[in-house]
């Protein structure tokens, strides 16, 4: 399913259908209906989701990377030429962590702000869509937590939790969230009470699925947010206690995900919930850690090859943030990049602030912080070309004016975003 929303639908055409063609469609309209789509672009960098490369051009040819090269090896062409001049061109981004159908976020204003790709998280599951000029959806469906456990008491349970009990209950659930669709089984190692984090305010979700913000019109205001928080009280949320997966239960979860070829996220915030995750065998853990993890249990995540999704902006307030994030890469740990969209004050589309935090916090090199955008996270969604500009590749791209690992800002507003070869924006 996920390669044919890669790739497009496959038309049959039958005989019927195919002897009508021949009659009544002109030699002229059947060239023109055959020859493909292609878009030449030239920029004087390509960040192709691995390295970045100079006076380079890219070829797309219906809907995939044709090729990339040089611009002088690049002859006639019937292509449509697109020269970006100073301008980098990149892979379309990948969010992780997302919560577009539970708080009714717009799909086109994410895509025009640079995100080509996102797994939407605890909300409807439905089967992949989009890529071919819209954004491409991917989803886990439901919360699989404890009766009682995060986020029932705080959100509710339709769509966006599903309780189990019993051994029975998880690989039932697994697999019917499968069968619907879902790219990625969560699951929530939540008990509560971690100073600061955002799930425990006001600064969360509401329960009635609204949101506070809309994106980049709000997001001015974050930075002085996260630094006046720094000297307020934080909410006395710390005696709240919730159930929790046991062990077993997520074990089971674990095993019948990966019979299926699925990976596991933990929503993981202290060391309880960590210990369960790697115990268990979890695959990924949704966020950075809001409290203070030991580092030997960061060590264990990391020698069993767990992936940490970042979701540093919305976690800034918490004590633990910055110490497992720079702990985390130190140890070798691998950083995925998730803004966590529909969360108030974080923009509809690329994070800037995101980015600047895995450089700041996870102390991370510029292009590594693209890699993790991009190319990593393909690989880790098991689509390796995905997040790429490669042959064979869906032709998602991004491409702004300068070079931003000067200046990560310029990727919130994207001078061309193409979805699938078809061109969404263009202000060159």
């Amino acid at each position: 399913m996920i390669l044919k929303v890669l790739y497009g639908p496959i038309r049959r055409i039958t005989p019927c259908l195919f002897l009508a063609l021949a009659v009544f469609v002109t030699p002229l309209a059947v060239a023109q209906e055959t020859e493909p789509e292609s878009i030449l672009l030239h920029a004087a960098r390509v960040f192709d989701g691995n390295n970045i490369r100079t006076n380079i051009s890219v070829l797309v040819i219906n809907g995939q990377i044709a090729r990339i090269d040089t611009r002088e090896s690049f002859k006639s062409s019937n292509a449509k030429v697109i020269d970006l001049g100073d301008a980098t061109i990149l892979p379309g981004f990948i969010e992780l962590h997302a919560h577009l159908g539970f708080q009714n976020i717009p799909a086109a204003t994410v895509l025009k702000h640079g995100i080509t790709t996102i797994r939407d998280l605890g909300g409807p599951v439905h089967k992949p869509y989009g890529g071919d000029g819209s954004l491409r959806v991917l989803t886990s469906g439901p919360i699989i937590t404890a009766p009682g456990g995060y986020p029932i008491p705080s959100l509710g349970e339709t769509h966006i939790a599903k309780a189990v009990a019993t051994e029975k209950e998880a690989r039932a659930t697994v697999r019917d969230l499968i069968s619907k669709g879902a790219v990625v089984i969560k699951i929530a190692l939540e008990p509560g009470g971690e100073a600061g984090a955002p799930w425990l305010s006001s600064h969360g979700h509401d329960s009635n699925g609204s949101s506070h913000a809309h994106g980049h019109a709000h997001h001015a205001q974050m930075n002085a947010e996260h630094t006046n928080a720094q000297h307020q009280p934080a909410h006395d949320d710390s005696k709240k206690t919730w159930p929790l997966l046991p062990e077993n239960i997520v074990k089971v979860i674990v095993d019948e995900a990966h019979k299926h070829g699925r990976k596991v996220s933990a929503h993981i915030a202290e060391a309880k919930g960590a210990r369960t995750a790697i115990n268990a065998g979890v695959d990924e853990w949704a966020h950075v850690p809001c409290d203070i993890i030991p580092e030997s249990l960061l060590r264990k995540a990391v020698a069993q090859k767990v992936k940490i999704v970042t979701t540093l902006d919305t976690l800034s307030k918490c004590s633990g943030v910055a110490h497992n994030a720079s702990t985390w890469t130190a140890l070798g740990g691998e950083l995925l990049y998730g803004a966590e969209i529909a969360h108030p004050d974080i923009p509809w589309g690329i994070d800037a602030q995101e980015l600047t935090y895995m450089l700041q916090m996870a102390k991370m090199k510029p292009i590594d912080v693209l890699r993790a955008v991009t190319a990593k996270a393909g690989r880790h969604l098991s689509l390796p070309l995905l997040g790429t500009l490669q042959p064979g590749a869906p032709a998602d791209i991004i491409a702004v004016k300068g070079d931003p690992t000067h200046a990560f800002k310029i990727l919130e507003y994207p001078d061309l975003v193409i979805s699938g070869g078809k061109i969404v924006v263009n202000n060159f």
